[in-house]
C-alpha cells in the first residue's frame, strides 16, 4: 500500500475552509414536534420565544434533508444550491443571527444562546430552543433536538480548529442513528456506521478516516483495497485513496465498530441525499 495512504495526517477536509451562507426554507403551519414538516410551507408557533425539545424532550421532525448552519461566514452561492434540496433550516445559536443578517429566516434556532445577539429579533415563525446544558456543543444540541432522513451541516469546520474537532466528535456520537454530512467549500465528510455502497467517477478521491477504531472486511473499486485493515486514529488511516471503478463498496467486519468518515469532493453530494 502506498505510504501516503496510511500517513498519519488529518485529511484535506480539516484544512482552513470557506464557510457558507443560507437559503430560507419554509415549513408547515400544521408543524408539530412529532410530525414531519414540509418544504414550501410555514410554521405557526405560540410566541417569539419557545424553549424546550431538549435531550429529554420531543424532537423537531423534518420530512426530508435538514440543513443546520453554524456561526461562521457563509458562501451564498453554495447555500443557494444546497438549500433547494433542504426540507428544513436550523441555526445553531449564532447561526440564527447569520441567517437573519442575510434576510433569511430559520425554522428554528437551537443552542445555549450564549452567542446569539438578540433572541427576540426572530419572527414568530422561528422556534427558539434554549438548552443550557454545557456537556455538548450547539451543533450537537441541534442534532439531539431534531430528526431528519439526512442532516447537512454547514459552517461547522474551518476557522477555529477546536470547532472542527468538536463537529467531528458530534458526528462520531450520532452517526449510528442518522446520516450526517459536513460540507465546506471543497469537501463533504459523511459519518458512516457500518458498510456502504455508492457510485462515483473513476479517478475520484475517496478518503476513509476512522472516528475511533473500525475493522474493514473488504472493499471493491478502490485503488488501495481496505481488505482486512484495522483503522484507528494514531495508528492507520485511509486518506487519499482513488476510485478505480464507478461502483465502490466498503464493508466492515462488524456494525458494532466505531463510525468512520467517508470524505469526497463536494460535487458528489446529491447521491447521498
Amino acid at each position: 500500500m502506498a505510504e501516503g495512504f496510511v500517513a498519519l495526517a488529518i485529511s484535506n477536509f480539516l484544512r482552513q475552509h470557506d464557510l457558507v451562507q443560507v437559503l430560507w426554507v419554509f415549513l408547515s403551519p400544521s408543524f408539530r414536534t412529532d410530525t414531519p414538516a414540509r418544504r414550501g410551507d410555514t410554521i405557526g408557533v405560540q410566541g417569539p420565544v419557545q424553549d424546550g425539545a431538549g435531550e429529554n424532550g420531543t424532537p423537531l421532525v423534518f420530512d426530508g434533508p435538514l440543513l443546520i448552519v453554524g456561526g461562521g461566514e457563509v458562501d451564498a452561492e453554495m447555500l443557494t444550491e444546497l438549500g433547494q434540496l433542504a426540507a428544513g433550516l436550523v441555526g445553531a445559536d449564532r447561526g440564527g443571527d447569520i441567517l437573519m443578517a442575510a434576510g433569511l429566516v430559520p425554522d428554528a434556532v437551537i443552542g445555549d444562546m450564549d452567542s446569539v445577539a438578540d433572541r427576540t429579533r426572530f419572527p414568530p415563525q422561528t422556534k427558539i430552543l434554549t438548552l443550557s446544558e454545557q456537556d455538548t456543543t450547539d451543533f450537537e444540541k441541534c442534532l439531539y433536538s431534531t430528526r431528519a432522513s439526512v442532516t447537512l451541516a454547514l459552517g461547522m469546520t474551518g476557522g477555529r480548529f477546536d470547532h472542527t474537532l468538536a463537529a467531528l466528535h458530534a458526528v462520531a456520537r450520532h452517526a449510528a442513528e442518522r446520516r450526517i454530512i459536513l460540507i465546506d467549500g471543497h469537501d463533504l465528510a459523511m459519518g458512516v456506521s457500518g458498510s456502504i455502497e455508492f457510485e462515483i467517477d473513476v479517478g475520484a478521491r475517496v478518503s476513509v478516516y476512522p472516528l475511533g477504531r473500525t475493522r474493514f472486511a473488504r472493499s471493491r473499486g478502490l485503488l488501495y483495497p481496505l481488505d482486512g485493515l484495522d483503522l484507528a486514529q494514531g495508528k492507520m488511516i485511509g486518506t487519499s485513496n482513488r476510485a478505480e471503478a464507478r461502483e465502490v463498496s466498503i464493508s466492515v467486519e462488524s456494525a458494532q465498530d466505531d463510525p468512520w468518515l467517508l470524505i469526497l469532493e463536494r460535487n458528489n453530494l446529491k447521491p447521498f441525499i
